[in-house]
């Protein structure tokens, strides 16, 4: 979704969004109801590691991380079970939605729903603010749209991410 902004070689290199530390595991991508299932139906994927649970009349899962850690270091980052060594693995249907619009997260901000950029990623911060409040503005009905079909995938503000 972002490629009109971010080169997909600069992303495949990097992976940075693709490992998690146990202090941003509230970063781990939600899986839908049809990520879930289109999921299910490839026989080279392992849908064991998706914990799917239904909750407000939502299907979704995300993945459990914690047996990947080696050490109790918080800061050691434990990898995607979807990243192989070209990187992603997962096909469009089967990718969540949060890894589609990374480095963009549509957060809760008192009550309302803002565009939020992540303010992690290596290659997003090379590029102009305004370039990218630009490419967002062109895309932010379609990312609202999607979030109100779809209220589970919203996470909720942090101060740290700058709303474009």
């Amino acid at each position: 979704m972002l490629s009109g902004i971010l080169k997909k070689e600069d992303c495949a290199s990097c992976r940075f969004c693709c490992a998690f530390k146990r202090t941003s595991l509230w970063e781990v991508p939600v899986f839908t109801k049809e990520n879930i299932e289109s999921i299910k139906q490839n026989p080279d994927l392992d849908s064991s590691v998706l914990n799917v649970t239904e909750s407000d009349g939502y299907i979704k899962a995300t993945y459990d991380l914690s047996s990947n850690y080696k050490t109790d270091n918080p800061l050691e980052e434990a990898p995607c079970p979807y990243l192989g060594k070209n990187g992603c693995i997962l096909s469009d249907s089967e990718k969540p939605w949060d890894c589609k619009i990374w480095p963009l997260r549509v957060m809760n901000k008192d009550n309302e729903k803002v565009i939020a950029l992540t303010p992690t990623c290596p290659s997003i911060n090379k590029l102009d603010i305004n370039d990218v409040k630009t490419y967002v503005d062109g895309i932010r009905d379609d990312l609202l749209e999607y979030a109100l079909e779809h209220p589970f995938l919203v996470k909720e503000y942090r101060a740290d991410f700058p709303i474009v």
